[in-house]
Formats: structure tokens, C-alpha cells, sequence
């Protein structure tokens, strides 16, 4: 951050009013940001690196303007393309971008008034005039559920098609099978020389019904003085996406598959994402792998990484594998109530050292055939979840744990990957004490800090209860954001010292350089200093690749809440108020979690004034509170796709 008097550096958030705040202090300055103006923006964006000047300080709040854009933070928008007096201008469906892109007629390449298009912003150095720009895709008509799962996903940077030279490269390693598995898509006999044969053990996989990529299975065999042999089999990308390739660089650039409501668009293409690299049942396929051998307590008491060969047995859904846990005589119910009883017992030992319950209640849409929302249903998460779950944990915490120097005074250069999860700010955790006390609970702060005993214990009493969604996001925002990094600061909502993904190549960047150090591990070669500045610039990518594919995942979400609303409007339905602010209360409808808002000047029975210190609503008649967590009575008024919002009206 620079600081040459009253000349200052900073990223820009703009409002939905059009008013700009750079923070340029500590966090405990939160709410003292410097203000600016829509007429002191000076062209600045939403998210943008900008040079601001301080205006000499009056009584009231700090004030600047914006002297020079540094960097931006995009240069492309999805949005309707509309011509007004022989004029083309690109209408940005981005709420944070407050002004519409001209479109000279040579840069329209194609596209007509009315279409939903991708449109790259060329220049803008005068605020006086529109931004110009250029239409880099025609995404087809608005409203059209290709059209705008395909215009959200190309906006954070994901585009649905990869590049030809990729998919001709993942064709090519597909056509190269040989006879060890039966010819073309599968494995060649070359392909066994120094592996691990594996084959012949039980392996099997527990994936989500509607999954096609199975990154993951898991072997097991019961050993003699009540112990059992777990094998962790990942599927061994690193193996086909070779260092410098274009698949390699394409996987590299987008860090991360991404999953909206109605698709996923794969980091590899699907000739290996779905066939060659995943662990399809009844076929032999090459894996990375960890075995650990532990006892009836669940300690590890040997453990082996290497590459493997494995053939699944039986591909499980997530309902199978419940059922086979719970009734005895389906398959493989003895094998998987182990496996159960142990998953348990790593649970239970993560909570005893101070791991968090974060697990946040989902739901998924049942689609008709033109991606139109039909149905929404609960994601349940049961006891084969967590068993899955906690044995990739396992995993991953013993790769990391191996790659990691032996301890911090060690001499030993060597580089690795790690997830971590940094301890919360003091600020927001004082933050969230405030909002928890607000609404009657009683927390203590240790060294500035909720203790996650605490937490757990908060969180499993409200379990059931209207404000238990509500103080469950409220303890996520309080959190740091777990990343990836080249320096290990342990993980803070898991409770481990070393942590890394390992688990998920065929989805994930990070865990193809985690194979990749691995072998380099096992083969004795060490990753050293040198590859530090790039192996951390490749965790940033992906750390930020993650989040935009979160932030798609989430759009495309609230698309298809807005959009299943929209065909029930004037209906009634329960809700749970989960925000109040001065203008409103947000409100999300009990089964299908669409949340809205009901304004207060919608509120006609009385004058509702906003309590800020008690978060809460109160008419100043009837003295009636609207308080975080009650539940409501409420029917559908006003929904608008366009801006992805839902009014909703008390009842």
C-alpha cells in the first residue's frame, strides 16, 4: 500500500447506488473507508486496483475521488445487446457495473439487438463517454436456460468449450489403449511397469447418483489382530497430463471444474474426465494411492504411497451405500459398517481437537428437459458421506504431511502445496459475537477468538430451529477462506497441522501438482527452492479460480430460485427471516431455500423502524418485532430474472 500524503492505493467496491469505498486501512477501519461520489469514480469499476486522493477531512466521513486506474479487475460482460437511435450498446446483466458499453457496428460481428452477447470492453479513459467495446460471442436469446448458464459461467471466466488443440491432444492419449484392458479408452500393458497391483483387492466407489467423473474408490481387506488394510485409490491424472502440455496448461489456467445447477464444465475434457481417468466400475485403472493399515481405534499403523493399479468392484451411490450400512445382508454390508464404525471414530477425534461443523443444509433442482426448475429436493447427507469424507481426509492430511519438510527448524529445501485455512480476525469474530449476543445466546471470546467448542455446541442446539441457517452463515462469513499456498499454516477449520488435496485431479489443479510432488517424493527427487515463486503463483490461480467457480455455482443457484418462483407467483409459503436491514427484511422459503425480500414500505400495517443494535425490525404502533431467525408466513410478489431478485409480502 502506498502512502504519499494525501495520495493513497486501494481496491474499489462499488455500491448498487453508485458509490465507491477503498479500503485502505487496517480492518478495525471497516465502515471508515474513504467515500466516493459517482461523479469522482473517473471510470473506476467495481473490484478495480485504483489510486485515489484524499479530500481535505470535514466532520463528516472521509471523502476522495479516484486519480488513476492501476489495474483492472475485468474487461468482459455478459449482457443484452440494444440499439437506440442507430446506436449498439451492450446492457450488462453485472448489477455492479453502472454504465452500458457502445458497440461500434464493425465490432458487432454478427450479433442483433436483443441477443444475450460477450463483450469485451476495448477502452474507457473518459468518463464523460460511454466505455467502447467488442462482441467476442453471441451466447443466443435471453431467458433461455442455455443462453444463461452458459452467460454465467463465461462471465467468472469458464468457458463451456475447450480449445480444439486440447481436445484433439485428450483424444489422441485416448486412442493410444492397448490390450491389457481391452484396447481403445483403457489402459496399456506398459502401463502396470512399477505399480503396485492392487486388482484383485475389494475396491469399490460411493459417488452421487448422478456423478459421470469418479475421482475416488477405496479398497479394503481385513487383516489378522483386529486390523484393517484402507486403500485411498485417486485416480492418476498426472500419469496422461504431462508437465507443459496443452492440456496441461489449459487444466493450470482454469484451476477447477465447475458445477452449476444443470451441467458441470470440466477442467479436462470428457474423454478423460469421464472414461480413461475415471474409476469406473469393472475396468482396471492406474491410480496414485495411499494404504494405510489401522487398528479398531482408527490409529494408522503403517501407511504406503505410490502408484497403483485397481479394478473396481462396485460403483455405490451415496443411497446404496446407506442402505447396505444399515441392513445387513445387502452387499458388502459388513465391510462398509467397518468402514462406518471407523469413519466415526476420525470424526470424533477431529472434533476432540477443535475441527468445526460446517456443514450447510443443500438443495437441488429437479429439471424438465428445457433446464426449467420443476422441483426442488433436499441434499440428505448421510453416514456414507462422511464415510467418504472422512477417509479423503485421511488422505489428505498424511500426503501432506509427508511432503512437508520433518519440522520447521529442518535444513531440508523442499517445496510443496498445501490448503489452508488461516485463523478468524479478531474483528469479525468480535463481529459475530455482537450479532450471536444480539439474539440471546452466550459466547466468550479467548484471545479475541470464539472457541470452537463453543461453536459445535451453539450449532447443535439450534439444530432444527428457525435461526439455525442464519447462524450458521453468520459463522461462515466470520471465517477466513480456506486457499491454496506454498507456506503451511495448518488448518484451522479442519483442526490439522498439515493438509493438502490430493483426493480430486480430475476436478482440481492443485491435486495433479500434489500427485506430481508425490512422485517426485517417491522417486527421490526433491522440489526445491526454485520452484517456489511458481508453484505459488499456480496455488493463487487456483485459489482464485476456486472462488469464481463458487461465485458461478452460486448464480446459476439463484438463477434457477428466481427462476422456479417466477411460476408461483401469488402462492403462499413459510420462510425464515435471514438478514433485516433498514429497507427490508430478507426472508428464505423454508423448503426450497429461495430467499427474498419483503421492503418495509410494503409493510402497510404499520411504521417498521431498524434497530441496528439488536438487528431487528419494530413498529413504532403495534410495538410488533421481526427479529432474525422467526419464522413467517409469506406469498410470491414481484420476481425479476433479469436481476435475479424475488420480492416477497407478508401475509
Amino acid at each position: 500500500m502506498k502512502n504519499h500524503t494525501n495520495k493513497k492505493e486501494g481496491i474499489i467496491s462499488i455500491s448498487s447506488k453508485g458509490t465507491g469505498y477503498v479500503a485502505i486501512g487496517a480492518e478495525k477501519n471497516k465502515g471508515q473507508d474513504p467515500e466516493i461520489d459517482f461523479k469522482h469514480l473517473n471510470t473506476a469499476l467495481h473490484g478495480d486496483m485504483v489510486e485515489i486522493i484524499l479530500h481535505p477531512k470535514g466532520k463528516e466521513r472521509q471523502t476522495a475521488e479516484v486519480s488513476r486506474i492501476i489495474s483492472r479487475a475485468k474487461n468482459n460482460f455478459v449482457g443484452v445487446l440494444e440499439m437506440e437511435n442507430h446506436m449498439y450498446f451492450l446492457k450488462p446483466d453485472d448489477t455492479k457495473m453502472y454504465t452500458d458499453i457502445l458497440i461500434p457496428e464493425k465490432m458487432l460481428f454478427g450479433a442483433k439487438p436483443g441477443q444475450k452477447v460477450f463483450v469485451k470492453m476495448v477502452s474507457w479513459n473518459d468518463p464523460r463517454k460511454a466505455p467502447e467495446g467488442r462482441v467476442i460471442k453471441i451466447l443466443g436469446h435471453p431467458g433461455d436456460n442455455e443462453t444463461e448458464m452458459h452467460a454465467i459461467a463465461i462471465e467468472k471466466g469458464f468457458d463451456s468449450e475447450l480449445p480444439k488443440k486440447v481436445e484433439e491432444e485428450a483424444q489422441k492419449i485416448s486412442a493410444q489403449g492397448g490390450p491389457a484392458s481391452g484396447g481403445k479408452h483403457d489402459i496399456k500393458e506398459s502401463d502396470l511397469a512399477g505399480r503396485k497391483d492392487f486388482r484383485k483387492i475389494l475396491t469399490f466407489t460411493i459417488d452421487p447418483s448422478d456423478a459421470k467423473d469418479f475421482d475416488d474408490a477405496i479398497s479394503f481387506q481385513i487383516l489378522e489382530g483386529e486390523a484393517y488394510e484402507i486403500g485411498i485409490h485417486i485416480a492418476d491424472v498426472s500419469h496422461y497430463v504431462k508437465i507443459g502440455s496443452h492440456l496441461d496448461l489449459e487444466a493450470r489456467e482454469r484451476g477447477t471444474s465447475v458445477y452449476l445447477v444443470d451441467r458441470t464444465i470440466p477442467m479436462l475434457p470428457e474423454i478423460l474426465s469421464n472414461d480413461l481417468c475415471s474409476l469406473v466400475p469393472h475396468k482396471d485403472r492406474l491410480t496414485m494411492s495411499a494404504v494405510f493399515v489401522v487398528d479398531k481405534n482408527a490409529k494408522i499403523q503403517n501407511a504406503w504411497f505410490g502408484r497403483t493399479v485397481i479394478h473396481s468392484k462396485k460403483r455405490f451411490t451415496y443411497q446404496e451405500a446407506e442402505e447396505s450400512i444399515k441392513k445387513s445382508g445387502l452387499v458388502l454390508h459388513k465391510e462398509l459398517s467397518i468402514l462406518n464404525d471407523l469413519a466415526k471414530k476420525l470424526t470424533k477425534e477431529r472434533f476432540a481437537l477443535g475441527a468445526i461443523s460446517l456443514d450447510q443444509e443443500e438443495v437441488k433442482f429437479v429439471l424438465d428437459k428445457n433446464g426449467v426448475p420443476i422441483k426442488v429436493i433436499k441434499k440428505e447427507r448421510g453416514d456414507s458421506n462422511r464415510l467418504i469424507e472422512e477417509f479423503m481426509l485421511m488422505a489428505n492430511k498424511e500426503i501432506a504431511r509427508v511432503l512437508s519438510p520433518k519440522n520447521k527448524n529442518s535444513n531440508e529445501e523442499r517445496v510443496s502445496i498445501y490448503r489452508v485455512h488461516d485463523l478468524p480476525s479478531k474483528e469479525k469474530m468480535a463481529d459475530l459475537a455482537f450479532f450471536l449476543r444480539s439474539l440471546g445466546h452466550k459466547v466468550s471470546l479467548q484471545n479475541g477468538i470464539i472457541p470452537t467448542f463453543e461453536i459445535n455446541k451453539l450449532l447443535e442446539k439450534l439444530a432444527g430451529k428457525g435461526e439455525a441457517a442464519t447462524v450458521h452463515r453468520a459463522i461462515i462469513r466470520s471465517m477466513a477462506k480456506a486457499i491454496y499456498s506454498t507456506k503451511n499454516i495448518g488448518h484451522y477449520g479442519l483442526a490439522f497441522q498439515y493438509y493438502t488435496h490430493f483426493t480430486s485431479p480430475i476436478r482440481r489443479y492443485p491435486d495433479i501438482m500434489v500427485h506430481r510432488l508425490l512422485t517426485n517424493f517417491l522417486a527421490g527427487r526433491k522440489t526445491g527452492k526454485e520452484k517456489l515463486h511458481e508453484y505459488e503463483k499456480i496455488a493463487q490461480i487456483a485459489s482464485e479460480q476456486e472462488k469464481r467457480a463458487s461465485d458461478a455455482e452460486r448464480i446459476s443457484i439463484k438463477y434457477k430460485q428466481v427462476e422456479y418462483m417466477s411460476k408461483h407467483k401469488g402462492e403462499k409459503f413459510g420462510g425464515v427471516i435471514s438478514g433485516i436491514t433498514e429497507w427490508g427484511m430478507y426472508i428464505e422459503e423454508i423448503e426450497t431455500k429461495c430467499e427474498g425480500m419483503v421492503r418495509v414500505r410494503d409493510i402497510d400495517n404499520d411504521f417498521y423502524v431498524y434497530n441496528e443494535k439488536r438487528l431487528e425490525l419494530v413498529g413504532q404502533k403495534n410495538k410488533k418485532k421481526y427479529r432474525l431467525g422467526d419464522q413467517i408466513k409469506i406469498k410470491v410478489g414481484n420476481v425479476d430474472l433479469e436481476r435475479k431478485t424475488i420480492n416477497y409480502v407478508l401475509i
